[in-house]
């Protein structure tokens, strides 16, 4: 008997602002072409840097309600007045396809995938320390200071949903907090449970010895 198509694997990486979980996922999407980024939806407006379709889909408060009415989000949250949310039959289709997908969510969200997807592998990105992302949000030059103490007052409510997660990565030092990232998701791909779907036809061969 033809044993069923692998399913691909559902990565969620969450983190408070600033904690650089946005370039670490980018490198790790370089580094690894297999992992698909789910592209959210948002109403809040594009940065300079910001592609519709690539980074966010873009959408009006008016049609995002429209779809959260119409039960199509997996996930949705609210995030400094502006809403998100992933398409669950977006999702469905491509791990019933054998795609690896990564959501890039806060805790919030994350809370709701697992409740749909618990076999789901959900990592948690910490800064060094609160000053260390104090700086960096204002490194950044994208917020007021006023806006930056609220992120960072939002940040301690964020680690201490931490401990949810499957897996902890500490981004003080860039290139080994990615090399801690490429690990997880390698090792989930060994799963024996996984290898064993994959390499199917290896095994029977070996059976029929």
């Amino acid at each position: 008997m033809t044993p069923p198509p692998c399913k691909g694997v559902l990565y969620i990486v969450s983190a408070p602002s600033g904690a650089g979980k946005t370039s670490l996922v980018k490198a790790l999407l370089k580094t690894d072409p297999a992992i698909r980024l789910s592209v959210s939806y948002t109403t809040r407006p594009p940065r300079s840097d910001e592609t519709d379709g690539r980074d966010y889909h873009f959408v009006s408060r008016e049609r995002f309600q429209a779809m959260l009415a119409e039960d199509e989000f997996l996930e949705h949250a609210e995030v400094y007045g502006n809403f998100y949310g992933t398409s669950k039959g977006s999702i469905e289709r491509d791990l019933d396809a054998s795609l690896d997908i990564l959501l890039e969510i806060d805790w919030q969200g994350a809370e709701q995938v697992r409740r749909h997807f618990p076999q789901c592998a959900s990592i948690f990105i910490l800064p060094p320390s609160f000053n260390a992302l104090r700086t960096r949000l204002a490194w950044r030059g994208q917020d007021s200071e006023e806006v930056i103490e609220r992120r960072l007052a939002a940040a301690a409510h964020d680690v201490a949903h931490a401990e949810g997660f499957d897996y902890i990565i500490v981004n003080d030092d860039f290139d080994h907090a990615l090399q801690d990232l490429v690990a997880i998701t390698r090792s989930i791909r060994l799963e024996t449970s996984r290898q064993m779907d994959r390499h199917a036809a290896l095994f029977d061969e070996f059976r029929r010895i």
